[in-house]
């Protein structure tokens, strides 16, 4: 029995379950019949799905069917009359006339066969049936007639303007000038005319006030300034006996920067003359050309330098002319370069026993005059070799003193000598004009 029965066992079983399946699928079969739906598809709805479901393990690994196409966004373009789906579904076919269509934009791209949707089209805002009742009378046009066409240009509404009918142009009313009446006749101002016309006197007057006040005050200070310079120039004609002589000719002179090249100078003083007129003072053409300012008194004195080798007098020439009298003699002076000429050059004074004792006439090398203004006087200096040599050609100090001066009176730098020392006693008799007499210092710069 043993082999025998197991093998009738299975056999038993696998009928069964034959015919349990074939009564299933009978049932099924016969309800479907009933249902009374009409004729089915021979085929199954979704083959896949039922083949997977009775592959068993070998459908498992079956690819799952795509999703379903959409109906609004198709994959390809549906035929007529039948679904993308193969069901039978019926798509509506396009209409045969295209709806109307609003004018394109300006740069719009035409629209293609090829395209399922229509696009929109962005209306104007400013269009309405008033307006457009306004803008064709005849009645609104009918877009489908005129495709594809720009919109008409907007015109001025007929109705706004001043031309058309009962409209009448606006009435402008200008105000009456201040002052005048009808007709353009003057009448007298009110009460703010007579203000106002105050206001400006008042402001005249205060003008005025302060126009008088600013000139007299500057004539006041112009008195005053030409009064202080008159009383200098007064002062200065009595300097000759009231001022100590060492005050007008320090014994010591320091000229810092008054050499070449800015080198320092010092001057001693090694003689003085006594206080006397101009006779035989000058040459003859120097003293014609001074003659015009009078002679008043004439102060010299005689300096050497530190080594001893230049001598040079100084001398203050005071003049008997007034303010006016020395600007024509400065001008003169000035213009006709008079202190260039070596035929107006001063003398010198040479002094026995001491540095200066040969010091004349022919030893004369550079000089330097000075006229000034604001006092009565004629500052003026004269420059030699203290070892009493000759000089041929004499050389005014201010071409001596320009750069690139090749005489030996230049490289000497005795233009320097006569310039520098003229300049340091006039500096101090200035001084002296300006400030009450005192004892000399001993020393000045």
């Amino acid at each position: 029995m043993g082999e025998g029965g197991r093998s009738e066992r299975p056999q038993g079983q696998e009928a069964g379950r034959s015919e349990r399946s074939s009564e299933g699928g009978g049932g099924r079969s016969s309800a479907r019949g009933s249902s009374g739906e009409g004729t089915l598809d021979a085929s199954p709805r979704f083959p896949s799905l039922r083949a997977r479901s009775l592959g068993g393990a070998s459908a498992s690994r079956t690819t799952p069917p795509p999703p379903r196409a959409s109906a609004r966004f198709p994959d390809a373009p549906p035929a007529q009359g039948v679904g993308s789906d193969g069901a039978g579904t019926a798509v509506p076919p396009r209409p045969p006339h295209r709806p109307p269509a609003s004018p394109r934009r300006d740069g719009a791209a035409p629209e293609s066969a090829s395209e399922s949707t229509f696009r929109l089209r962005r209306l104007p805002t400013d269009r309405g049936p008033e307006r457009d009742a306004q803008r064709d009378p005849a009645g609104p046009t009918s877009s489908a007639s005129a495709p594809d066409t720009a919109a008409a240009p907007l015109h001025p509404d007929p109705a706004l303007s001043w031309n058309a009918p009962g409209a009448g142009r606006p009435v402008v009313s200008f105000g009456e000038p201040e002052g005048y009446g009808e007709g353009g006749r003057p009448r007298p101002l009110g009460v703010r005319g007579g203000a106002r016309t105050a206001a400006v006197a008042v402001c005249l007057v205060l003008g005025l006030g302060l126009i008088g006040g600013a000139v007299t005050g500057s004539w006041l200070v112009g008195d005053s300034a030409a009064a202080g310079d008159k009383d200098s120039f007064t002062a200065a004609e009595g300097l000759w006996h009231s001022v100590p002589v060492d005050q007008l000719f320090p014994p010591t002179v320091q000229g810092q920067g008054a050499g070449p090249g800015g080198a320092d100078r010092t001057w001693t003083r090694i003689a003085v003359a006594p206080d006397s007129g101009c006779k035989d003072a000058f040459d003859p053409l120097l003293a014609k050309a001074l003659a015009p300012v009078g002679c008043r008194r004439l102060l010299r004195a005689t300096y050497t330098d530190a080594t001893q080798s230049y001598v040079t007098t100084v001398g203050l020439l005071f003049t008997k002319a007034d303010a006016a009298g020395m600007t024509a003699l400065d001008t003169r002076f000035t213009k006709e370069r008079l202190g260039d000429r070596a035929d107006l050059m001063p003398r010198p004074y040479p002094a026995e026993d001491t540095a200066a004792a040969d010091f004349g006439a022919k030893q004369r090398a550079s000089w330097a005059v000075s006229v000034l203004t604001d006092a009565p006087v004629v500052v003026y200096a004269v420059s030699g070799w203290a070892d009493g040599r000759t000089v041929d050609e004499p050389q005014s100090a201010a071409a001596a003193m320009q750069s690139g001066a090749t005489t030996s009176i230049a490289q000497a730098g005795l233009g320097h000598e006569a310039q520098g020392l003229a300049d340091r006693v006039e500096r101090g008799l200035r001084r002296t004009v300006h400030a009450p007499a005192t004892e000399g210092t001993g020393t000045t710069s």
